[in-house]
């Protein structure tokens, strides 16, 4: 990306390099006579032929793609169902029993549970260094310990304010920029509208809301020193957002409601809920749920508390491995990397629906930004929003060994918290709490604070 500065992705590599021995030692282990080629099955000169799961959507178009200009490798799809009962849990099973397809796609928060399980192979010497300079950095530093890379980037989800740009204006409620304007336009709003309200604080998938709030506030809910996790859900910069969200919920100033439920999306489509804060990917979501709102909404950047010194989290967002069974690791890394810089890769996948998905590979945004009609956000260069939101992604953040554990504990205590019986800040603690039986399990030397 012209003019992008990369002093944070050194930094990470510092905290990395100090910081992830005991990830490490526990992969030298696991990994262990799984990354070396085991030969090829093919027969004769016969193309290479290799497994491809994934639950994104557009795969098999993407597959199809590949396969109709690719004549010495092919590739097999198969779609999995997204999430913890679906192709995580069918992933984990086909590692355990040695027969993993030869690539998988995995979201950027479980690849450190599936690189402990040894699932990805380190693919540091077989991922180009041609790919590697395309790719943001932000993004490759989030599938990198200490030097060692095991997933391939390919979409990442700065978050963003969707909100209904009609209602704003009719009541001259201003956009807000800080958090602090955030909660002044939603005291507003609820003023103006009374039945209306300015977003919804979730109780269902909210722990990994509240942890890109964190993130975004400065938080580190994890990080590794002298062989040892440090695990921290209490620090200062969560507290913060925690009573932050935590306010507005006590003074009913968001709605509080599981997320992605019938009932969100009925406010959204009825005005009762006005904005929406969540990654990139959401306008598409947006587009595809609320075709009657076309015209009525826009996107803002999300809300900083220190306008001078900006940082962007995100939400959501995917990643390829070459799997630690792949017959074929080289054949799999061409097509990754096929799939993650070509632009016709990316155009077979906004042929087959409406994706707002940021690439991680800049010089893609034009493709997408031609491939996708905006006018539901009324001819607004959303893609020139998500990139210059990209850049500012903050480099500190490392997700945890177990975050299945700790979202599922967090939502628990948010559905309480949303009921009265329970708060925010409490909810995480205990996350943190339920979570460290898991970390111990796994071996791995683990403190708080």
């Amino acid at each position: 990306m012209p003019g992008h500065r990369r002093p944070g992705r050194l930094a990470t590599r510092r905290r990395a390099t100090a910081g992830t021995t005991a990830l490490l030692t526990l992969l030298v282990l696991v990994l262990a006579g799984c990354s070396t080629d085991r030969g090829s099955d093919t027969v004769g000169d016969g193309p290479v032929r290799l497994t491809f799961w994934s639950a994104l959507r557009g795969s098999q178009e993407v597959v199809d793609e590949f396969n109709r200009t690719h004549t010495k490798i092919k590739v097999d799809f198969q779609q999995v169902p997204s999430g913890e009962q679906g192709g995580w849990a069918k992933l984990s099973n086909a590692a355990r029993a040695g027969n993993s397809p030869d690539v998988a796609t995995i979201e950027y928060p479980q690849l450190p549970s599936f690189t402990i399980d040894g699932v990805p192979r380190d693919i540091t010497k077989l991922l180009p260094d041609s790919v590697r300079s395309k790719i943001l950095p932000q993004a490759l530093d989030l599938t990198t310990f200490e030097g060692r890379t095991y997933a391939v980037p390919v979409d990442i989800e700065p978050m963003v304010f969707l909100y209904r740009k009609d209602i704003f204006t009719k009541n001259h409620i201003p956009v807000p920029k800080t958090w602090a304007e955030f909660e002044r336009s939603a005291r507003e709003l609820k003023k103006a509208e009374p039945r209306s309200r300015i977003a919804s604080l979730f109780t269902t998938g909210g722990t990994l809301y509240m942890a890109a709030y964190a993130w975004q506030a400065g938080a580190q809910w994890y990080d590794t020193a002298d062989d040892t996790w440090r695990i921290d859900m209490d620090d200062a910069p969560t507290r913060k957002v925690a009573a932050y969200w935590q306010r507005l919920m006590d003074q009913d100033l968001v709605r509080v409601e599981p997320g992605s439920s019938q009932q969100w999306r009925a406010h959204l489509r009825s005005g009762e809920t006005v904005g929406y804060l969540a990654g990139a990917w959401a306008a598409g979501s947006m587009m595809a749920s609320t075709p009657d709102g076309k015209g009525k909404w826009a996107i803002a950047p999300v809300p900083q508390w220190d306008p001078a010194k900006p940082k962007v989290s995100t939400q959501g967002g995917s990643t390829f491995m070459v799997t630690k069974d792949s017959r074929h690791p080289k054949e799999a890394m061409e097509f990754i990397s096929w799939m993650v810089t070509s632009p016709d890769a990316l155009r077979a996948k906004l042929a087959s629906g409406v994706s707002s998905a940021f690439p991680v590979v800049p010089e893609l945004v034009p493709v997408a930004r031609k491939e996708m009609d905006t006018s539901y956000y009324s001819g607004q260069d959303i893609f020139g929003l998500f990139q210059q939101q990209a850049e500012l992604i903050a480099p500190t953040w490392k997700w945890g060994p177990r975050m299945v554990s700790t979202t599922t504990s967090g939502d628990d205590g948010l559905a309480k918290a949303g009921v009265g019986s329970g708060d925010i800040l409490k909810a995480l603690r205990e996350a943190q709490n339920k979570t460290m039986p898991d970390l111990k399990s796994l071996g791995l030397s683990v403190t708080t604070g």
